[in-house]
């Protein structure tokens, strides 16, 4: 049997007798022991670390508590929830107050639900689990217990109020987000609040120290400025007020209100500006930076420490799995069977095919023995989250119907012109053209028949690359740019055809339709950044970070709510947006007396308010600490809320945020690809089942490629096998993932805690505890 024949056989006994018959006793103890390894060895690959019961019964609840349907069930409630701020007083859309309170409570009773499956999930009861001394695992369940309690209280007495024609303040939705930091799923999201704590006690000394310097220039200003009788543009006195000083130069160091607050001493006395350019670099550049370099340098300090013990929780994760299914092979040292492990992969990964089971098999057991160590076992996690592609070779259905024209002088001259790099730099060099006409007068007649020109020009790629690649192949699911092309081609011919045969008969010309097309052909520039070698290193490195960057969007969410919710109950009302054109006089000073005459009023701020969710997050987006509009239609404490929002959000959350993405970029951006993919790799060459890179080359999209492809006729012409294989991308996952291979040298390979491995796997309280920095 040759290697390309023996790694597609599959594992069809060995599956039946996980999956039915008459089991015996012994098979269904195997089957049981099989399933705790499974769970181990999954836990390991998501980096999960909840404490479970390890009885069958325990085991199959906490596979159905971790399904993929029941965790986007979970999510899709959370947004549900927090949704609800959309249709609640101050409302984009009102909604009855009993259709959102029933919305609420269904949420808050499958929230419950779950918080009691996880219950049953542990070895203890709930109440045991809430008593005792407090960890992460416990303190999370109380507080929400606490938030599920708080806001039942909080909507049975708001709508109590509410059907007794009383004013009352929905109090619990600055809750709601809490939520999503203390589901189960969150422990990212924990892990961005951790670093935030870690890094509060380095980031007050720092900014005490910036507020003494803002402080001490204030009070410069005041004694060099205050006494010169300078007015400001409006009239009013400049630099009197202490306290109004200290608020315009904590604003300067966010440059929003320059040169303005600078303007009137600069007037007076060009040396003025002098002060003001020391207080920016001093203020602006340098403590800023310092921020940036505190936050920076505490964040990698405790993710170095978080990640560390990740690995050990994984380590010790895959060492039980081991003692599970260990066996001894003619030796003392125990070792994993390839049926066990086969079995194992099976039920980790049921959608993986058997050739990709074989051929990662191939890499742990590099001598053929039958057998693996518990080193190379422990590598299962990694060589699982390796994306490998199964492409099938297919030849092109021109040559299966009229081989003899497909394969003429004439028609490899055609398909060699196409897969020629020229052929590439052409098409690019068409694309700058078109974008260059496109920003010219398109009721030029030439530049109109033009675009034609163009259309035809890509017309005639896409053919000629159906021609010369197999049209299953060329459309496959991870050939991003081959349907963008075509879609956008087809889309432009289709919406000139129509635009021309409308303007032809007099009738309605559809521009707007060709301004969205114009739009997305300009968008095929990408593809030209894309064919530049260094280029499309920053951009992968930017699109491969993408989803870890979520993390951290989640945790911007969490603050913008609650200061949205807490802006809502502070300012709705006070602030009035009438639309373009109203006649309403009321338009004048944003629907508030107090407004009028001011330059809130007079730039039409108007709709700068906390009137609705929307309108909320987007006034806060904005990040306006000097919204003096709210400081007049209320009082100066109003400027406490932005101040705060501002020091939370851009000072700290903004630090760390910035952290997280320079570490992350430095992280993909320099790190080598990893020894398992190197060994994975350096199979399928050996098993001579790969594709050549020249052929399947990295692109923008390579993170877009999913699990199954085909080849076109190019590379089953080469009596290759019919089943190749393909690293995907050259990464892991997460940013997570490759932080551990970075700290995973820091530990010993034979950490594994082998004092809980001597209990085996028996014991009822077999289960790892949860390390200490995490919670459930």
């Amino acid at each position: 049997m040759s290697q390309a024949d023996g790694i597609e056989r599959t594992d069809t006994e060995d599956q039946s007798n996980i999956n039915g018959g008459n089991a015996t006793k012994a098979d269904e103890e195997m089957r049981n022991e099989l399933e705790l390894a499974a769970v181990y060895v999954s836990d390991a690959q998501h980096d999960r670390n909840i404490t479970f019961d390890t009885s069958p019964p325990g085991i199959r609840l906490y596979m159905l508590y971790n399904h993929w349907a029941l965790l986007v069930l979970v999510h899709l409630l959370i947004i549900i929830n927090l949704s609800l701020a959309v249709f609640e007083d101050p409302a984009v859309y009102p909604l009855p107050l009993w259709v959102t309170l029933a919305v609420e409570l269904v949420c808050l009773t499958s929230f419950a639900g779950r918080l009691l499956h996880f219950a049953r999930v542990t070895p203890r009861s709930l109440t045991t689990m809430l008593a005792g001394r407090p960890d992460q695992a416990k303190n999370i369940c109380r507080l929400l217990i606490v938030i599920i309690i708080l806001t039942l209280l909080d909507m049975i007495i708001y709508g109590s109020l509410q059907a007794a024609g009383v004013y009352g303040v929905r109090w619990s939705r600055v809750l709601r987000p809490l939520l999503l930091v203390n589901i189960t799923e969150g422990r990212q999201l924990r892990r961005a609040f951790r670093s935030i704590r870690n890094a509060l006690p380095q980031i007050l000394y720092v900014f005490l120290l910036f507020m003494f310097s803002v402080l001490v220039f204030s009070l410069m200003a005041l004694k060099l400025l205050g006494k010169r009788g300078l007015k400001t543009e409006d009239g009013n006195s400049y630099f009197t007020n202490y306290l109004q000083i200290v608020f315009d130069l904590y604003v300067l160091v966010t440059t929003a209100n320059s040169p303005d607050v600078m303007m009137p001493a600069y007037n007076a006395n060009v040396f003025f500006a002098v002060f003001f350019i020391v207080y920016i670099l001093i203020n602006t550049y340098i403590f800023m930076s310092v921020f940036l370099a505190v936050v920076y340098n505490n964040y990698k300090k405790n993710l170095k420490e978080e990640v560390r013990q990740l690995v050990r929780a994984k380590r010790r994760k895959m060492a039980r799995a081991f003692c599970v299914l260990q066996e001894t092979c003619g030796g003392a040292e125990p070792v994993v069977t390839q049926a066990r492990w086969s079995r194992l992969v099976g039920l980790v990964q049921p959608n993986i095919r058997s050739a990709h089971r074989q051929l990662l098999w191939s890499v742990s057991d590099t001598e053929g023995r039958g057998h693996i160590g518990k080193l190379a076992f422990m590598q299962l996690p990694d060589l699982l989250n390796i994306q490998v592609i199964t492409l099938k070779s297919r030849p092109h259905p021109l040559q299966t119907w009229q081989p003899s024209l497909y394969n003429s002088t004439a028609s490899q001259f055609v398909c060699r012109m196409v897969k020629h790099k020229a052929f590439v730099y052409v098409y690019d060099v068409i694309i700058l053209l078109n974008a260059v006409f496109i920003g010219l007068d398109e009721e030029n007649s030439l530049i109109s028949n033009l675009e034609w020109l163009f259309l035809g020009l890509y017309l005639l790629e896409i053919l000629l690359k159906l021609y010369t690649f197999e049209p299953r192949a060329f459309f496959s699911r991870h050939q991003f740019w081959n349907w963008f092309d075509t879609i956008i081609v087809i889309s432009a011919l289709i919406a000139t055809i129509i635009n021309s045969a409308l303007k032809s008969a007099g009738g309605y010309s559809s521009r707007q339709v060709l301004d969205i097309v114009f739009i997305l052909r300009i968008l095929r520039l990408i593809r030209v950044v894309d064919s530049i070698q260094r280029f499309r290193i920053i951009i992968n490195t930017l699109i491969k970070i993408g989803p870890t960057i979520l993390t951290f969007g989640q945790l911007i969410l969490v603050v913008y709510y609650i200061f949205a919710m807490v802006g809502m109950e502070l300012f709705k009302g006070r602030v009035r947006f009438f639309g373009t054109g109203s006649t309403d006089p009321a338009h004048q000073y944003c629907g508030n007396r107090l407004l009028n005459g001011t330059d809130f009023a007079k730039l039409n701020y108007c709709r700068n308010n906390f009137n609705d969710i929307i309108s909320s997050f987007i006034l806060l987006l904005e990040l306006t600490v000097v919204n003096h509009g709210f400081t007049a239609v209320t009082h100066v404490s109003a400027r406490l809320f932005f101040i705060l929002f501002h020091i939370v959000v851009v000072i700290v959350i903004i630090n760390i945020f910035v952290a997280f993405v320079l570490e992350a970029f430095f992280v993909e951006y320099t790190i080598a690809k990893s020894d398992l993919q190197t060994s994975l790799e350096k199979k399928i060459a050996e098993l001579e089942l790969g594709v050549q890179q020249e052929d399947l080359d990295g692109s923008l999209v390579e993170s877009m490629e999913t699990a199954e492809n085909d080849l076109g006729p190019s590379e089953s012409s080469k009596g290759n096998p019919s089943l190749m294989f393909r690293i995907a991308s050259k990464r892991y996952k997460t940013v997570d993932g490759l932080l551990q291979r970075i700290f995973e040298a820091d530990l010993n390979p034979e950490d594994y805690a082998e004092d809980e491995e001597a209990d085996g796997p028996s014991q009822s309280d077999a289960n790892l505890q949860n390390p200490a920095y995490d919670g459930i």
